[in-house]
């Protein structure tokens, strides 16, 4: 059965439609300890950012009508040079698009490009109370957990704790890095 959407490198007309998606899992989970939905502005100031750094950032489409069904990105993990071989991937998908492998192919299409730009970690920082969805779908693509911080946000009257995971990309810490 063909998939029922493609992935495509994020354009700025996708910037609208992903400041929803994000909004709502701003107001309606813990996936994200922001407490206010940004605006299409902030969001494509955000998009720039990853865009300016040569990271990759990629949307799921409807294949019939180029509705964004989620996206994707890698950001670094920190900014001090230390850590520019180690991004943090961020992955959204809209609730009526969820559980239809898109977050997946999301994911998938992030680590393989990752890999091939020479990056050597990926971090996934996983926010809130029920995780689970989160958790199984990074630890299917290679990930492991290596810690949780318990109580370390607050949102929606309740504390939340973070699960850090984290994968190797390509020969990871086997090798030398090539500079970027």
């Amino acid at each position: 059965m063909p998939a029922l959407f493609q992935l495509r490198p994020t354009e700025a007309r996708d910037l609208p439609a992903i400041a929803e998606i994000y909004g709502d899992s701003v107001r309606t989970a813990t996936a994200s300890y922001e407490l206010e939905p940004p605006n299409a502005e902030e969001m494509t100031r955000r998009w720039q950012a990853v865009a300016s750094r040569g990271l990759p950032h990629f949307v799921a489409v409807a294949d019939s009508r180029e509705e964004v069904l989620g996206y994707a990105y890698a950001g670094p993990y920190h900014t001090r040079p230390g850590y520019r071989f180690t991004v943090e991937d961020s992955i959204y998908v809209a609730p009526m698009s969820q559980r239809r492998g898109i977050g997946e192919a999301l994911l998938a299409r992030l680590i393989g490009t990752c890999e091939g730009m020479g990056l050597r970690q990926m971090i996934a920082i996983i926010g809130g109370t029920e995780p689970a969805g989160s958790v199984r779908l990074h630890s299917k693509l290679g990930f492991r957990q290596i810690g949780r911080i318990e109580a370390s946000g607050f949102k929606h009257g309740k504390w939340l704790d973070t699960v850090l995971m984290q994968r190797a990309l390509g020969p990871g810490n086997t090798t030398l890095p090539q500079e970027r």
